[in-house]
């Protein structure tokens, strides 16, 4: 027995250690990208270029931050990518909640074919729609607003928030909507009082799904804008990288600026996003 038993132990540790191993191997290759980004981003462009790409800077070049927030003029940009995430995120949580309540709790003879409609735009990539997205902007003289690039992430973004706040909405019994509807209750009271609260993880994360798409989103606005006062970070960052060359340092020190938000969103709400997609993902 003493020998099974301590056969069984030491295969016990042999596992451990071959599963520790794997996690430190994903996780050094998930962290080193990040670390080598911030180091490269204290560097001038001359020691990049000169030097080994992995070697710690020479001289730790600070100014590359100020220079990249000033020469890419990263307060408006950032002002902008903060409007454009959050408007863009709390109509997309609460819109897709309530076509998912009216969907799903609403009898109507309409609904299969609303609701299909809708569907039918998880199918749709952005490269697919941007040409019509453009005419349409352009024909009703919304080019180059910021209203008509709230429009268009909202539209992007109501397909997949429909279908999993719908989905997610199913599974509420009809008994809790029949007692509120007794009780006098109308639908926009049912909708505030029950169905949002009980919808919060899949509300978080639609949330999720909306903040890092939205904030990391080049195309559309690069497309529907022209203006500088009205593009968001992303595009202020692909201004330090040129066809015939590239400032480094400043291009690295801007990439690090557009990073930071997302970091710290995560490091915060690190815990809610966990317990958001376990449950949004079981419940849809």
């Amino acid at each position: 027995m003493a020998d099974v038993r301590g056969s069984k132990s030491k295969g016990s540790i042999v596992a451990k250690f071959i599963m520790y191993t794997i996690l430190l191997f994903f996780t050094v290759m998930a962290i080193y990208p990040l670390l080598w980004l911030l180091m490269s981003s204290f560097k001038t462009t001359q020691e990049f270029q000169l030097t080994s790409k992995l070697a710690l800077p020479e001289v730790w070049w600070w100014k590359n931050y100020p220079d990249a927030w000033i020469r890419g003029n990263f307060g408006s940009l950032f002002l902008n990518s903060i409007i454009y995430t959050a408007v863009s995120t709390a109509a997309i949580v609460c819109f897709s909640f309530g076509a998912g309540f009216a969907f799903s709790k609403i009898p109507n003879k309409a609904t299969p074919f609303l609701h299909k409609s809708f569907i039918i735009g998880v199918l749709l990539t952005l490269q697919c729609i941007m040409v019509p997205l453009f005419l349409m902007v352009s024909m009703t003289g919304l080019y180059d607003t910021r209203i008509s690039i709230l429009i268009c992430y909202i539209g992007v973004g109501m397909p997949m928030g429909i279908y999993l706040a719908t989905d997610y909405i199913k599974s509420i019994p009809d008994s809790l909507i029949e007692s509120a509807r007794i009780d006098g209750s109308g639908y926009l009271r049912i909708f505030f009082k029950i169905i949002m609260p009980m919808g919060a993880p899949v509300g978080v994360t639609l949330a999720i799904l909306t903040i890092t798409g939205t904030w990391n989103e080049f195309m559309l606005v690069n497309m529907l804008s022209s203006s500088e006062s009205i593009k968001s970070l992303p595009v202020g960052i692909q201004k330090f990288s040129g066809a015939l060359a590239s400032d480094y340092g400043k291009q690295f020190a801007a990439l690090i600026i557009g990073l930071i938000p997302m970091l710290v969103f995560y490091i915060i709400f690190r815990k809610q996003i966990t317990k958001g997609v376990a449950a949004g993902a079981v419940k849809g």
